[in-house]
């Protein structure tokens, strides 16, 4: 089950369980549609995956299984990795 992270690792943006701005990859690492796609490219900065939409969970299943509220964020700002 995805986590549903809170908040953009880029920028710190909120992004609520509802949100259609929330970019995933497959390790779940999320980021906001903006820095997705002028910062990122649509590549996760982490592992190299392609950013995709986040579903949003439908309101009466976040009561069951309600998203995460720590946030993560990269200190020292986002950008896509540079090979070697």
């Amino acid at each position: 089950m995805l986590s549903l992270r809170p908040n953009c690792e880029c920028c710190d943006r909120d992004l609520p369980p509802e949100s259609r701005e929330a970019m995933i990859c497959t390790f779940e690492c999320t980021f906001c549609a903006d820095c997705a796609e002028a910062k990122l490219g649509g590549i996760c900065p982490n592992c190299g995956g392609e950013l995709v939409r986040r579903p949003v969970r439908p309101a009466a299943m976040l009561k069951k299984y309600p998203a995460l509220t720590e946030r993560v964020l990269k200190p020292q700002g986002c950008a896509p990795e540079q090979a070697a």
